[in-house]
């Protein structure tokens, strides 16, 4: 941090400047100023080196905090079929009114009530990861995606009606949450699983 100048010092920076003799009262002040700008200067490259964060410069950052911002607001949203609706927003699919709020922070789906309402949001059946396009709680038919082997019995992914949750992990997976007589069908249900038997070996489908 640069000093203030001594008195002694002032009247260098005064002879340097201005010449021999006894400086008058203005004089004096115009040096001093001099100084604390010389002062200010100097610090300057010390202050803009500051405000770089982690090697960035504050204008990255700020811009990868806005960038972190806008995806905590898209995350808000809940999603459906690879669709995002807002908070508070409510489908119909299967029989059942789901509403979109939060658990633990993050976006969720929940079933609220039965309904005679068609479906309002498509239903394509859990037919792959719901990773980037359900959130927990939503509910989808089961298809071969989800079958899977009691030792050697191979139990079809049709047989369920699965529900998207977020292991310890964080990773959302599909878990059977009851049975498919449950849901409510107003198109045609998934094709039977192609797969047999044989597939399943110790509890493990191949």
């Amino acid at each position: 941090m640069p000093t203030t100048p001594t008195k002694s010092t002032r009247f260098d920076q005064f002879e340097a400047t201005c010449g021999h003799g006894r400086p008058t009262v203005a004089q004096l002040a115009r040096a001093t100023r001099g100084g604390r700008r010389l002062g200010r200067i100097a610090a300057a490259p010390i202050a803009i080196a500051a405000l770089a964060v982690g090697g960035l410069p504050v204008a990255a950052s700020a811009d990868a905090a806005e960038l972190e911002d806008r995806r905590a607001r898209v995350s808000n949203g809940c999603l459906w079929a690879g669709k995002t609706y807002a908070q508070d927003a409510t489908v119909a699919a299967g029989g059942t009114s789901f509403r979109c709020g939060t658990e633990a922070a993050m976006p969720h789906w929940f079933a609220t009530a039965p309904t005679n309402q068609p479906d309002t949001v498509p239903t394509p059946g859990a037919i792959a990861s719901p990773v980037g396009q359900f959130s927990s709680g939503a509910r989808q038919p089961g298809t071969s995606y989800t079958d899977y082997c009691v030792g050697n019995q191979l139990i079809p992914g049709t047989d369920d009606v699965y529900q998207v949750v977020r292991v310890s992990s964080g990773k959302l997976i599909w878990k059977a949450a009851h049975p498919i007589s449950e849901w409510t069908f107003h198109g045609p249900p998934p094709a039977p699983t192609w797969r047999t038997t044989a597939l399943c070996i110790d509890g493990v489908l191949t």
